[in-house]
This record gives C-alpha cells, structure tokens and sequence, in this order.
C-alpha cells in the first residue's frame, strides 16, 4: 500500500474493533468477488490483501491480524475490484516475465500469453550480443524492457504511437534503466505509427535492414466485436484493441514494416487472436504474412526483387491453453 494512503484521504487510522484475521478477510472478499463474477476471485483476494499489507502473498497467514486500518484500505481496494475496475490498475502494477511493470489507465495491461512472444524473441537475440530488436505497439514496454534485460548487449527500441501510453513506456523505461544498463543493453522509446516508423524519413529509416527481431502485439479487435470481458472493454484503451473490419488492419501494416526493419534471415513474432491463426487461411495473420510480397519501393531499400515474398518459414504457435497465438516468420534470404 502506498506510503500516506490515509493522510491523502484525510482520514485516520481506524480503531481494531476486534480481531480479524487475514483468513477471514480472504474467505469474505473471496465470496464477494465470486458473487461479483470476477474471474479469479481467489487469486485476486489474495494479491490484493498482500498489497495493502505490503507482504508477500506466501506469507499472508503468517501476518498478525490486519489493524482497522488495513482493513480499510483492503475494504476500498476490494471495492474498486467489485467494480471490475482491473487488478493492476488497483495495484498499480503487472508482473511480466522477469520484471513487474507500472500499469494505469491509458495503456494495454501486458497479459501472460504475451511472454510468449518475448521468450520466441529473446532466444535468437541471446545467440550474440551486439543485436538489434524492435518492439512494435510497445504499451507499457513490458516485451521490449525483457528483451532488453534478458537479451545482453541488444538494442532495443520501443515504438509506441499513443501519447498516454507513451508516458507509462517511458515511467517504466526509467525504472529499469539500472537493469539495462547492467546487462550492456540499450532501449530507447521511440513515438511514432508503427506502420509508417521505417518508411523513408520516419524515426527508425536508418535501421532498414539491420534488425535482428521484430515483435508486435498489436491490436487485433474487429471493430465489430465487443470483448466479453468488462475490465477489457472499459479499461484498455481503444487504439491498443481494435485493428479494423477484420482486425488485421494494423497487423497488415507492421508486416511491412518489419519486411523493411528485418535483416534477412530476421524473425518476426506476432501476437493473434485465437481465431486468427493458420484455419483462418487468408483471414489470419499466417495468411498475411505468406501474403506480402516486396513492392517497388520495398525493393528499392531492401534486398530482393518486386514480387519477392517477404517472408518465409511462416509457421503458427500455440499458448498454454493449447489454441493458437501467435505467428513467427523469418524475412526471406535473396
């Protein structure tokens, strides 16, 4: 819990009113979240609580009974959670991979499934050092900041377009610099449309060619389609769900540009809905990237001749729940 939770609110720590245990309050929000419909009720109560106690959740039975003002504070935390307002917009945090992440309204909350995606980019980029990556739709920074602290000596520039979330890019960027800088790596964010970012004149031009690995998790929403989910559809930010009619609107872009960032033989990881993968054929981001072919402005700044395909060994990875999630493609060798 923040230091001068209470004096912000203008409120004094109450008295204990008896002894309540942290069992008990577990039992009671745990119930109440599950009456609520929120999906992780028991997980939820249990990070929450520690939050406020400012303990690790693996010893909250061994806490002296929460004082009244504990209690308070977890009363308006589990409130705010009543409310579906999101975990890590309470906490202020995400935990990602090696790092935890500052999170709040206006930026992407980074979810387990796109630790994949960074592990499929951290491998190739730990075979040398000296290595350059990009991270398109960066959000909070959480994919690129781990390749930067699990990947020694790389590069890594974070490309983010919206002004609200490039400040939590940056906030979490300062945070870990300290990190960075101990594994000889560099990140550096970078404000721009990731559509346009490698064009000529665009930021990131004079990386044509000589990136390493590219990935995006990029929105992927059909405009049409509500997400089922309420901390999803009121809390995340617009431009970080929806990709257009069929949602691969963004996606169809950034395969361009990573076509022109990648050195040849480069990977590309891409993040997809479960629907998007290689049965949707032409309609998923498999059927995009065997798709793109070098244009005549491609080719001008890029090896290969117009009508080249950009990319080859197209192939589509499934998460931990066993459905597809992701596409991997290497850009093809002249």
């Amino acid at each position: 819990m923040p230091d001068g939770f209470f004096d912000a609110l203008g409120q004094e720590e109450p008295t204990e009113g008896g002894r309540v245990s942290a069992r008990d309050l577990l039992y009671d929000a745990e119930r109440r979240l599950t009456g609520a419909g929120v999906p992780s009720p028991q997980a939820d109560a249990a990070i929450l609580l520690a939050w406020v106690l400012d303990v690790p959740r693996g010893r909250l039975f061994l806490h002296d009974a929460p004082t009244g003002r504990e209690r308070v504070a977890f009363e308006k935390a589990l409130a705010k959670r009543l409310n579906r307002v999101p975990l890590q917009h309470i906490t202020g945090r995400a935990p990602f991979r090696r790092i935890e992440v500052a999170v709040g309204p206006g930026v992407f909350i980074p979810r387990p499934e796109t630790e994949l995606i960074t592990e499929a980019g951290v491998r190739p980029l730990r075979e040398a050092t000296g290595q350059v990556a990009v991270d398109l739709c960066a959000g909070s920074g959480a994919v690129g900041l781990s390749l930067a602290i699990e990947a020694p000596g790389t590069s890594v520039y974070a490309v983010e377009l919206d002004e609200r979330a490039v400040e939590w890019t940056g906030r979490n960027a300062e945070e870990f610099a300290e990190a960075i800088a101990a594994a000889g790596s560099k990140f550096e964010v970078v404000q721009a449309d990731a559509g346009d970012v490698a064009e000529p004149g665009g930021p990131l031009a004079s990386l044509v060619g000589r990136v390493d690995v590219v990935v995006a998790n990029p929105p992927y929403i059909p405009d049409s389609m509500v997400p089922r989910e309420v901390e999803v559809r009121e809390h995340d930010p617009y431009l970080a769900l929806y990709g257009g009619s069929d949602g691969l609107d963004v996606v169809r872009r950034i395969a361009r540009t990573a076509a022109l960032l990648l050195r040849p033989g480069g990977l590309l990881a891409v993040e997809h809905a479960d629907t998007q993968g290689p049965d949707a054929r032409d309609g998923g981001v498999v059927g995009v990237l065997r798709g793109l072919h070098l244009d005549e402005a491609m080719a001008t700044s890029v090896p290969g001749l117009p009508g080249a395909p950009a990319f080859e060994q197209v192939t589509d990875r499934l998460d931990l729940a066993g459905l597809p999630r992701f596409t991997l493609a290497t850009r093809t060798r002249p």
